[in-house]
């Protein structure tokens, strides 16, 4: 029983330490590229080196981590990574803006109106317009009713943290995506499955396109 006693609290701060990692990639705080030290990380944490090991054990595992000698370093994502990526985002929100058309409520369908409306106000304002993007996403992904489509998104959506800043903080991608988002409503509002989907897969290969040109400026 002691040792059981031992091994709890080690787990729920493993647990917690795993929780505040994953936020610091996903706020954009640890960047894709960045060189780590665990005990920079214990420090940064406040905890003991033994709950962030488990913790670190984990995110590598899951493809967040990866070691360099010694050296922890966040995973990046090379072009035919992001090219896949991309290429499922498209046939899974494709799907998902599909279903939309054929599912949503009049309130699903008012919340995208509302949420697309306050965007127009925010193209001017990119970290706050990346922020509200998120939202705008979340309510079409709802708006699907479908459980499975929704775990599927979410699983995407934890390799989305490791690709770097949004391309919404480029002010003409901006513009061009609260268009397309235009498209994409108008299409669930018309009740029309197939101009919903190409909308949406327009969308998304716009964003690919995006994300590889700065991929291959960086490079």
């Amino acid at each position: 029983m002691t040792v059981f006693a031992d091994v709890q609290p080690v787990r729920s701060l493993a647990g917690q330490a795993y929780a505040r990692l994953r936020e610091a990639i996903d706020a954009g705080e640890l960047r894709p590229g960045m060189r780590l030290r665990e005990e920079d990380l214990a420090t940064r944490l406040e905890m003991s080196r033994t709950p962030l090991r488990e913790a670190v054990r984990r995110l590598e595992a899951e493809g967040f981590f990866t070691r360099d000698s010694r050296t922890l370093v966040v995973m990046t994502l090379d072009h035919q990574a992001v090219s896949e990526l991309y290429a499922m985002r498209e046939v899974l929100e494709g799907t998902v803006a599909a279903f939309a058309a054929r599912h949503a409520s009049e309130g699903d369908v008012a919340l995208m109106r509302d949420l697309h409306a306050i965007e127009a106000g925010l193209l001017t304002r990119p970290q706050e317009l990346a922020r509200h993007n998120e939202r705008f996403h979340s309510a079409l992904n709802g708006a699907a009713h479908n459980r499975y489509l929704l775990k599927a998104l979410n699983a995407l959506r934890d390799a989305r943290a490791l690709l770097g800043s949004s391309t919404l903080l480029d002010a003409d991608r901006a513009g061009q995506a609260h268009a397309e988002h235009d498209a994409i409503v108008s299409a669930i509002e018309a009740r029309d499955p197939i101009r919903a989907e190409a909308a949406a897969r327009d969308h998304i290969r716009a964003a690919g396109r995006e994300r590889l040109r700065r991929l291959m400026q960086a490079s």
